[in-house]
């Protein structure tokens, strides 16, 4: 099953493939037929990073798209997918490990408060005392 990507997303890609002057060019043309549009298009390129000097975001986006498809290569496919496996497994593993982590620490910064409170006299409150009475 192949996914055909809706109109958004393809002139997305071809804005992409042509780079940042593209965006720069819609925009102004947006603003030009009506603002609004010019808005819209100058929003979305700050909120998807398209504005930034330097971002990395559509680097990495197609590289999730490249490692999505297969190479034709079985033997490369299999290890590709077993290695994402295990780096996933390896990923939870190490946010488990975090979270008990954080929890003996938690624990341990409670017992301390508890075992100081226990400590402290208890406060005088100037009244009676009630085993004399």
């Amino acid at each position: 099953m192949t996914h055909k990507p809706g109109w958004f997303q393809r002139v997305e890609d071809t804005l992409d493939q042509w780079g940042k002057p593209a965006w720069i060019a819609s925009m102004v043309v947006g603003f030009v037929l009506f603002w609004p549009i010019g808005l819209a298009i100058l929003g979305y390129m700050i909120w998807s990073g398209r504005m930034g000097c330097g971002s990395k975001r559509r680097h990495w986006r197609k590289w999730g798209k490249a490692m999505e498809r297969p190479t034709g290569n079985s033997a490369f496919d299999d290890y590709r997918e077993e290695t994402l496996r295990r780096l996933e497994d390896e990923q939870q593993a190490f946010t488990a490990f975090l979270k008990r982590l954080r929890d003996a620490k938690d624990r341990a910064e409670f017992d301390r408060f508890r075992a100081e409170r226990d400590a402290r006299p208890a406060p005088d409150t100037g009244g009676p005392d009630p085993v004399a009475t």
